[in-house]
């Protein structure tokens, strides 16, 4: 059975720096820091005072309230972030057969809030507990509440690999449709995981930045960056056929051309470049081309010593001297990380870099790392002409995913 190409129509972005796709773009092509002092709650007993919060979300202005009322944060970021995307691909489920349009989302649902409901236990008992709980928690309601949301009846599923969940996601949703389970998926992800517990515990292993100055807490590559910074959000792409799309008229933003996916089985924390590598040599293979083709990569890029080393070092595995010709840039600099949702709110900033052709910077770039000698767009946004990004995700724990986006052509 030949496998259908997969093009990308749609796209729908909640973040730290834009309530929308447009806006999100206009804030990393611009620099806009998005990281700032935690206002979910009051950080003065913890080490780690920053996040990159999104800012100004309203759920009344893209769901029903009582709606909203019944669901986790992250889950209000994904139906927001899916309504824009399938407006954007002008998707009208009444003319599809919705058995065949699904849902694929990474999340870690609102798992970190589970403490607070064992408070609610110890301090006014099992009868005091949210009835919808497991409905607000749960990683696998974020895309049922979608596909209840917008009536979509094909596939649904929840991803978790950690960072690498995004891409996994977005891999998956090609893969679904490339093997005739679906026309169209919704592929992305939404994650919420500002809260005290993930902050804490985050902080105790060392891997949050302390930094107390927002301009200086996430510096990938940078000689004196110090950990990462978490974000929340939701990044959503609509993915189907070329036959589906071509016959309903769908706007085509870019094709979704390749995934791979590997597992270090190398250490609880510290990545292995080697796996690394293998991982983007086949999501480059698996889109059919070749190295010398890519011309930026969207670096996973968290700013943590080890991860910002081994994906150097990755990197110069797979496209040797080439490497250093290759624009490799971190957005985390800009929206910190979006752990489930990461690779995903990326995908969605790869496609615009093919469509507007910039390259987004990575901000707070100050001091060079001789171990992080590449060219990772320093400060400012880079225009360049683009056909095909690698984006990297690169899960703690071990796990790999990159994807590989291109411009559409006949």
């Amino acid at each position: 059975m030949a496998e259908h190409r997969v093009v990308i129509t749609g796209l729908g972005a909640i973040t730290p720096v834009g309530l929308s796709v447009a806006d999100y773009w206009e804030g990393l092509v611009s620099g806009r820091n998005g990281i700032g002092l935690i206002t979910h709650f009051d950080t003065s007993a913890y080490s780690v005072k920053l996040g990159a919060e999104v800012k100004g979300f309203d759920p009344g202005n893209y769901m029903d309230l009582k709606r909203s009322d019944r669901i986790g944060r992250c889950t209000q970021f994904a139906i927001a972030a899916t309504r824009e995307a399938l407006a954007s691909a002008r998707l009208d489920m009444a003319r599809e057969q919705p058995e065949r349009v699904g849902v694929v989302l990474a999340t870690s649902g609102m798992v970190w809030t589970v403490g607070e409901q064992a408070k609610i236990i110890e301090t006014r008992g099992p009868n005091r507990v949210d009835p919808l709980f497991a409905n607000k928690i749960a990683a696998s309601m974020v895309p049922a509440q979608v596909g209840l949301e917008f009536g979509l009846k094909g596939p649904n599923t929840s991803i978790n690999s950690a960072c690498a969940s995004g891409s996994d996601a977005v891999g998956t949703g090609l893969n679904l449709i490339r093997l005739g389970y679906a026309d169209v998926m919704v592929a992305g992800g939404a994650e919420s995981n500002i809260s005290p517990i993930a902050i804490a515990g985050m902080g105790r292993v060392g891997a949050l930045s302390r930094e107390t100055d927002p301009s200086k807490a996430c510096r990938p590559f940078d000689l004196n960056r110090t950990g990462m910074v978490f974000g929340e959000g939701a990044g959503v792409l609509i993915l189907e056929t070329l036959e589906h799309a071509q016959k309903r008229g769908a706007p085509i933003l870019a094709e979704m051309a390749g995934a791979g996916f590997t597992f270090d089985a190398f250490n609880d924390t510290a990545p292995d470049p080697e796996m690394e590598a293998v991982c983007m040599r086949m999501a480059i293979r698996d889109a059919g081309l070749t190295p010398k083709e890519v011309d930026c990569i969207n670096a996973h890029g968290t700013s943590t010593k080890l991860n910002d080393a081994s994906e150097t070092k990755a990197i110069k595995l797979v496209f040797g001297d080439d490497a250093y010709r290759i624009p490799a840039s971190s957005i985390k600099s800009m929206i910190g990380h979006l752990a489930c949702a990461a690779g995903a709110v990326e995908a969605v900033a790869a496609v615009m870099t093919i469509k507007e052709n910039v390259i987004p910077p990575t901000i707070a770039y100050e001091t060079p790392d001789p171990e992080c000698d590449l060219d990772y767009v320093p400060n400012k946004a880079r225009r360049q002409p683009v056909n095909a990004v690698l984006s990297n995700s690169f899960g703690m724990g071990g796990q790999n995913s990159c994807i590989v986006i291109k411009r559409f052509r006949m």
